[in-house]
C-alpha cells in the first residue's frame, strides 16, 4: 500500500470537487437485519434490552427492538464513503452534530445523501483541504429522516502530474 494519493484506488472526490451546496444521492442502499443489530450491539458491549430482547421491547412504546443508533450512524457515514472520500481522505477530523429523527427497526432500508456544507484549503497543508459534510439517512418508503450527521474531513487535493 502506498501513501501517494496519485497511486491509490480512488472512487471518492478530490477536495476541488467538493464544493459547498453539492448534494450526492448515494447509489448504495442498505436493509438492516436483526442479525446486523444483534451483532453490532453485542460487539460494542451494549447490554440495553431495547436492542436485544424482543419480549422486553414489545412492552415499550416502540413495540419491537430498536436498531442501535450507533449502527445507524455508522451506516449513514459508511454508505457515503465510495462517492465522497474513498482514497481521497487523509483523516476524519470529527463530528460537529449527530441527531436521530426517528427510530430504525430491523427490516428498514436506509438511503443516504450527503451535502457539502463547507470547503476550505488547509492552513497548514497546502496540498489538502478541510470539507464539512452533512450526511442524511432516510428510511425507504416513508422517507423519514432517521439520522443526520455533520462531520469534517481532511481531504487530498487533486494530484498534479
Amino acid at each position: 500500500m502506498t501513501d501517494s494519493p496519485s497511486e491509490r484506488t480512488v472512487t471518492g472526490r478530490w477536495f476541488e470537487e467538493l464544493t459547498p451546496g453539492l448534494v450526492i444521492h448515494h447509489a448504495i442502499r442498505r436493509t438492516i437485519t436483526e442479525a446486523d443489530n444483534v451483532a453490532f450491539t453485542t460487539m460494542t458491549m451494549n447490554p440495553a434490552p431495547i436492542h436485544l430482547d424482543a419480549d422486553y421491547a414489545s412492552n415499550t412504546e416502540f413495540g419491537q427492538p430498536l436498531v442501535n443508533s450507533l449502527l445507524t450512524l455508522g451506516l449513514t457515514v459508511g454508505i457515503s464513503v465510495h462517492e465522497t472520500t474513498m482514497g481521497t481522505t487523509v483523516a476524519n477530523l470529527g463530528f460537529q452534530e449527530v441527531s436521530f429523527g426517528a427510530p430504525v427497526f430491523a427490516g428498514d432500508t436506509l438511503r443516504v445523501e450527503t451535502e457539502v456544507l463547507d470547503a476550505r484549503p488547509s492552513k497548514s497543508r497546502p496540498s489538502q483541504g478541510v470539507v464539512t459534510f452533512e450526511h442524511r439517512a432516510y428510511t425507504v418508503g416513508s422517507e423519514t429522516l432517521v439520522c443526520k450527521a455533520v462531520r469534517s474531513a481532511l481531504m487530498h487535493c487533486r494530484p498534479t502530474q
